[in-house]
């Protein structure tokens, strides 16, 4: 039997099929016409379907992208960033339609909730390094600032701790680790790995923390020592004086962490794992003109951004 080979031919063959089809079967027809059955289907669909004007079409088309961008941010973007997404593809289109249309699809992007604050186990012995930044935290180039502060999580098996290095300018993840139980060591891993990311390539950087043990730790301060960091604490109990990473893992908790279930350790860390690399190379970020952290320090190296 010849197979369907496209409109031309299902045309000449099929062109008076679609009234005969109600005494014979679809097969029989196909057999007939010497088309495929998926061949003769297509055609008949195409008859009945309806024409869309050039604006029907344009916002078809659009329905279809929205749907594919969202689905590629997890289900996290909202119009804003759907729209940034969608220009970077080459299309000129403005929020508000963007937002219509994601409201009569019910497609919703993820608003973070204002984070709560947190509190923070202080040494009453320890002696702690002066607020250098004052929040100001973007000084308007990368390393000037990194930012760190600790989260806890929990799932099947336990609780875990996660620590996190960004920087101040790009909000870059430099660096990152997680842990059974809060403690310096995980803060020296994670400033291990900031510096690495960075090869080396930093000077005078200030690591802005809260006044936590784990930051005012002989440990930490030795590590940030070797590593030529300059140590700076907020106040205890002010969130502000901490803001950007408060922020963060409200962002993370409510992208990532609140719409799954971790069964095991190594699921929580893998999910950890993956949306660090998701915020990194793919997620716009609003602070950095809707670009990913990644993309951004691109634009700075080639002096666009």
């Amino acid at each position: 039997m010849a197979k369907y080979a496209g409109p031309d031919n299902i045309e000449e063959t099929a062109g008076t099929a679609a009234p005969e089809g109600e005494r014979f079967s679809i097969l029989r027809m196909a057999r007939l016409l010497e088309v495929s059955t998926s061949g003769y289907y297509q055609y008949v669909k195409r008859r009945v379907a309806t024409v869309l004007t050039p604006r029907q079409q344009r916002r078809a088309d659009l329905e279809v992208k929205i749907v594919e961008i969202h689905r590629e941010s997890k289900g996290t973007y909202g119009s804003p960033r759907v729209t940034a997404e969608l220009r970077a593809r080459g299309e000129v289109v403005n929020a508000k339609t963007v937002a219509k249309i994601m409201a009569s699809l019910g497609v919703e992007g993820i608003s973070p909730r204002t984070f709560k604050v947190k509190t923070t186990v202080v040494d009453p012995q320890a002696s702690f390094p002066p607020d250098l930044i004052e929040r100001h935290f973007d000084r308007g180039r990368l390393d000037a600032v990194w930012f760190t502060d600790i989260t806890y999580l929990t799932c099947g098996e336990g609780d875990m701790f996660l620590c996190a290095i960004r920087d101040g300018h790009s909000r870059k993840v430099l660096g990152y680790s997680i842990a059974n139980h809060i403690s310096a060591e995980m803060v020296t891993t994670a400033i291990d790995r900031a510096v690495a990311t960075r090869g080396g390539r930093y000077r005078e950087t200030i690591l802005h923390s809260d006044r936590g043990g784990e930051y005012t730790a002989h440990l930490t301060a030795a590590s940030c020592v070797q590593h030529g960091l300059r140590r700076s604490m907020g106040a205890t109990g002010i969130c502000w004086d901490n803001s950007p990473s408060e922020s963060f893992w409200s962002i993370f908790k409510h992208e990532e962490y609140y719409r799954h279930v971790y069964a095991t350790k190594a699921d929580l860390v893998a999910g950890v794992d993956n949306w660090i690399v998701f915020y990194n190379t793919v997620r716009r970020n609003s602070t950095v003109g809707m670009h990913s952290p990644d993309s951004y320090e691109k634009l700075l190296q080639v002096g666009v951004a």
